[in-house]
């Protein structure tokens, strides 16, 4: 779809609130402000590509925001995380505290559950990537630390997501559902590996606590080793030189025990790759299998308790949406 708000289209007045309510159809809703006194103008076009819906917005100088009263107010979905790359025009964000300049051929990333602004102090032009946060495996804790953040275009993976992502939005319109689906499934990995650059970005600039290191060591030692129906409290202490008592201390402060941190991450797994489609696509079994999950009724359990339907009706839905 493509919407473009003229000068001739609408009075004056009614412009900024035409595009408000067309971008809060599209992606979230969301309250446009010029920041000119000029006729304002604007762009937006939009695609699905599976569970990705990757637009283009080009506009007149203006601020983008979603408050809490938004966020409130609008009907309840699945969580979503999104990705901004600037093609011309600066982006500055707002999140949690932290603000973030975008500059041509940046990245930003934010998460739409809770508040964010962008200002856009110029005619802008930019893409912005949204996809369900769920699929990208990353744990809560880490999605909070990355939000707000942006990427240089020679940034760490700066300088292979944004051409990637610009690509992508240049052709969604002519792509095959059956390859837009493949493709939505790279977004997803690329968007991870944004997210997991970002987090270690901020670890090294904020100050450790006593065990910081540590408990980061064991995150990583988890998320290499979900396949390990073995991966054991017990396990994890071992191969850290700890007890397992010091083991639970570590993460009285992480809001998680390393049992359940354990089975959110496989179950973050499982739902990324079941919501993936393809012609040949795995059974529900042998996804379980395939990280950690040995027992399929205690997999269907816990998955239906995270997700609030069980594997196999998450796997139709996210079908159904790609279609």
């Amino acid at each position: 779809m493509g919407v473009r708000v003229t000068t001739g289209s609408v009075a004056d007045e009614e412009k900024a609130a035409f595009w408000s309510e067309m971008v809060s159809r599209t992606l979230v809703p969301v309250e446009v402000h010029p920041l000119t006194g000029r006729p304002f103008d604007g762009l937006l076009e939009s695609h699905r590509l599976g569970y990705v819906r990757i637009s283009t917005l080009e506009a007149d100088a203006a601020r983008l925001s979603r408050t809490a009263d938004l966020i409130a107010r609008a009907p309840r979905t699945e969580p979503q995380v999104g990705v901004g790359v600037q093609v011309s025009g600066r982006a500055v964000l707002e999140q949690d505290g932290r603000r973030a300049e975008a500059l041509p051929g940046g990245l930003m990333l934010y998460d739409t559950e809770r508040p964010y602004a962008v200002d856009f102090p110029e005619r802008f032009r930019t893409h912005l990537v949204h996809l369900p946060s769920r699929l990208l495996g990353a744990a809560e804790r880490d999605l909070r630390h990355a939000a707000g953040s942006a990427v240089g275009p020679a940034d760490g993976c700066g300088p292979v997501l944004a051409p990637f992502l610009g690509a992508l939005a240049a052709s969604a319109r002519s792509l095959p559902a059956p390859v837009g689906d493949l493709l939505a499934g790279r977004v997803a990995d690329l968007v991870s590996a944004l997210v997991a650059h970002l987090v270690a970005g901020r670890a090294t600039d904020e100050p450790d606590g006593p065990d910081g290191h540590l408990v980061r060591r064991v995150r990583e030692y988890i998320d290499h080793r979900l396949g390990d129906p073995e991966l054991t409290p017990e396990r994890i202490a071992r191969a850290h030189h700890i007890s397992v008592r010091y083991l639970h201390r570590l993460f009285e402060n992480e809001g998680v025990t390393v049992s359940r941190l354990v089975q959110q991450r496989r179950l973050e797994a499982c739902a990324r790759e079941l919501g993936r489609r393809g012609r040949t696509a795995p059974t529900v079994s042998a996804v379980a299998q395939r990280w950690g999950f040995v027992n399929p009724a205690h997999f269907s359990r816990a998955f239906r308790a995270a997700y609030g339907v069980p594997p196999r009706e998450w796997r139709s839905l996210r079908n159904d949406e790609a279609g």
